[in-house]
């Protein structure tokens, strides 16, 4: 083993001024939804820069995809296409209402949603799809909208991975789809802890997720507790969930919102320095975004080119008996023992995304990373290939 620090894959960049308001909030007495997750949904629509959006904090990215999809009327009968190449919980909340899921492949350049896979894909049942903007480049959404709607489809956006994501010059969250969710996990480009939000322009659609994300409540807690006039009285009005985001999660995402363009700018700039550093080995690298355009960076996954004289296994080993820590995104789904076996998936049927699970690794990307850490990290990735 290394004789170096551990270098872990992700780190949360908290500042001084997140930790206060998280101290401010204890202090105030109202630690669960409240004020403070009223103001980071208020900010949050603002960030995004345009007028009628509706932003609902929520307490996962997860939580998010599925009130989105119920309050869109997604239920049993109905198919849902996504891709294989994600984490489970993009496909789950399909199964969470009873409807089905379809899978397709990636792109082999940006390892984002096939389009034409989409279009392939589309039956009589289908009512929606779910595009995942991999590792923080925007997928194409400039094909898959319009196909969309030509079919009568709903979209909603897998944006986890991107914050902040620009598609033909649009920050991802103000495109023409129905809904768009984002993650604020612990290793995500802004991160409440556990937390997320679905953005949404269509009113309805808002309501009707407001009031899921809280027991089917016909009133929203804040309102109820903060009432002039005694307002005990509420209504259930649906089967709700207990989705809510609490004001100690919210107290942080006020202060990394602010924030989120430094910490992309410092994520580019680290994937720009691994890109020079990795230069001339057998991998290949991310794909970079269009001219003009933002990639959140949320990932730097390299694949190992099939010139590469270890397995990627190997190469992962290795990295961490040097000291490095690092991950694979992901496991594809049609790998994954639920999902094979629910609808007979096979390998060959997902040329792109198996061939690129075998050779993908995740190297170490976040803000708090310096010089050195990237520099260490390429170091080790040379001597390992061999160059």
């Amino acid at each position: 083993m290394s004789d170096q620090p551990f270098l872990p894959f992700a780190l949360p960049d908290i500042g001084e001024a997140e930790i206060a308001e998280v101290v401010d909030t204890l202090r105030s007495g109202w630690v669960t939804t409240g004020p403070k997750t009223r103001r980071f949904e208020q900010d949050f629509a603002a960030w995004l820069g345009e007028p009628g959006l509706h932003a609902m904090a929520v307490n996962s990215a997860t939580a998010g995809l599925h009130l989105a999809l119920e309050a869109l009327g997604i239920g049993p009968g109905d198919e849902v296409i996504t891709t294989t190449h994600t984490f489970t919980a993009t496909a789950e909340v399909v199964r969470y209402l009873g409807a089905d899921v379809v899978m397709v492949d990636i792109d082999p350049a940006t390892l984002c949603i096939d389009v034409d896979a989409v279009e392939r894909a589309i039956t009589p049942r289908t009512r929606a799809v779910i595009p995942v903007h991999y590792a923080g480049l925007a997928a194409d959404m400039a094909r898959l909208v319009p196909l969309a709607r030509r079919h009568g489809l709903k979209i909603v956006e897998d944006a986890a991975h991107a914050l902040p994501t620009t598609c033909d010059g649009h920050l991802i969250g103000t495109l023409d789809t129905d809904a768009t969710v984002f993650s604020f996990y612990a290793n995500k480009t802004i991160t409440t802890g556990e937390g997320g939000m679905v953005v949404t322009r269509d009113e309805a659609l808002a309501k009707r997720i407001q009031v899921m994300r809280l027991h089917g409540i016909s009133r929203d807690a804040f309102d109820r507790f903060t009432a002039t006039v005694p307002s005990w009285y509420y209504e259930i009005v649906a089967p709700g969930f207990k989705y809510n985001l609490t004001d100690i999660a919210s107290a942080l995402g006020i202060h990394q919102l602010k924030r989120a363009r430094e910490f992309q700018a410092r994520r580019q700039a680290i994937a720009a320095t691994y890109g020079e550093a990795l230069a001339g080995l057998p991998l290949i690298t991310p794909p970079q975004p269009a001219a003009g355009e933002l990639h959140s960076w949320h990932l730097y996954a390299v694949r190992l080119a099939d010139a590469a004289a270890v397995t990627r296994d190997a190469f992962i080993e290795q990295l961490f008996a040097a000291g490095i820590g690092c991950s694979v995104h992901y496991i594809p789904l049609h790998l994954q023992p639920y999902w094979r076996d629910r609808y007979a998936l096979k390998a060959a049927d997902f040329p792109h995304s198996q061939h690129a699970y075998e050779r993908l690794v995740s190297l170490p990307m976040y803000s708090r990373m310096t010089e050195a850490d990237v520099a260490r990290v390429a170091a080790a990735a040379r001597r390992i290939l061999g160059a």
